[in-house]
């Protein structure tokens, strides 16, 4: 399992919408952020590739901000 450094900024994902009825992709890019159902909340590696998964799917969830 990858380590994350102390430094580095995370951030805070929630699934918003389900996944049922959309393309499989859609499907494997939430179970790849680790989203299991809906107000599910998971904390991530701020990183381009965090980032992009989340801009693939921005209708089925939302960063948490972390006053919330």
């Amino acid at each position: 399992m990858r380590t994350v450094a102390k430094n580095s900024k995370m951030i805070r994902v929630r699934q918003v919408r389900s996944a049922i009825g959309r393309p499989g992709s859609q499907h494997e890019v939430l179970r790849s952020l680790g989203l299991r159902r809906i107000r599910h909340v998971v904390e991530r590696e701020d990183s381009p590739a965090v980032r992009g998964m989340v801009a693939k799917i921005p209708h089925l969830v939302e960063i948490v901000e972390e006053g919330s």
